[in-house]
């Protein structure tokens, strides 16, 4: 199994036999990520990829889970999708779900009839980095699409059979727009009730055109205080059916879990307590992307 350039993947995907189809992002012009920039956008050769499943099927033939990369491989046409999962599902005889990162755009542009296929073949879970409900903050970090781009996508994947994960990004709306962000996000994810909601936190890296603004003192990330309250007005103002509720990912500074429209006021109070006791978040040290 060969892999090329910054392989990432979601938390709940850390067991999942990770599978290159695509090489970096084919947007990857969003201001904040630093994830693919020394990386050209190209779709891995399809000899390739049948050779790496094999190796795979031999060296782990009771996989389960595996995800497809990289930054957004649904773009790739349904045709070479259903390809790649047909030699997954003959692989791996107990193979339960494949994973996806999309973006908005990726799904909009497949029909129902190709979406629904691929979920026959096993896509069962598709990732999508809404980041914000601030159509003013999505154009200044130059995301792909909008909002209701975004809500439109995840409604049409989850008509088809799809599990989607929503991703948000706290603070990514600067410290004067915390609040707007917050709110925006959250009128965007009730509308799209996803499956699971997880909540990442902005981590400004040197080298991306956000950094350069912050060092021009055009954005100034909300600090410690500020992120837990931006993250308790999300919570706050989410309406939402049984979406499973996560801020385990690395970049957090608090951990918390839960399904919101069960959990919600549990999930609340801890987030009060951490602002009471700082010594609950995770050092900055520990903190990464």
């Amino acid at each position: 199994m060969r892999y090329r350039g910054v392989v990432i993947r979601p938390p709940s995907e850390a067991g999942s036999y990770i599978l290159q189809v695509t090489y970096g992002c084919s947007h990857n012009a969003c201001t904040f990520c630093p994830t693919y920039k020394g990386t050209k956008f190209s779709v891995r050769d399809m000899e390739e990829v049948r050779e790496d499943i094999a190796e795979a099927s031999r060296m782990i033939p009771h996989a389960r889970r595996v995800f497809l990369g990289d930054g957004n491989a649904l773009c790739l046409p349904a045709p070479r999708l259903e390809e790649i999962l047909g030699l997954l599902r003959s692989s791996f005889p107990r193979l339960e779900r494949v994973g996806i990162y999309a973006n908005g755009a990726d799904i909009n542009a497949k029909s129902e009839e190709e979406l629904r296929d691929l979920r026959r073949l096993g896509l069962g879970i598709i990732y999508l980095g809404l980041e914000s409900g601030d159509d003013e903050v999505l154009r200044r970090v130059r995301k792909k699409d909008d909002s209701e781009r975004m809500v439109e996508a995840v409604l049409k994947a989850k008509r088809c059979g799809m599990a989607v994960s929503v991703i948000v990004l706290l603070g990514l709306g600067g410290r004067e727009g915390s609040r707007r962000h917050a709110l925006e996000t959250a009128h965007a994810v009730s509308r799209m009730n996803p499956d699971y909601l997880s909540a990442l936190t902005l981590m400004v890296v040197p080298g991306t055109p956000l950094h350069d603004e912050m060092m021009k003192g055009e954005f100034e990330l909300p600090g410690q205080e500020e992120l837990l309250e931006e993250m308790a007005t999300l919570v706050s103002a989410c309406e939402l059916d049984g979406c499973v509720f996560r801020s385990n990912h690395a970049s957090n500074y608090l951990a918390l879990g839960g399904v919101l429209s069960r959990d919600r006021e549990g999930i609340l109070a801890a987030i009060e307590e951490a602002g009471r006791r700082p010594n609950l978040l995770r050092p900055e040290f520990m903190r990464g992307l």
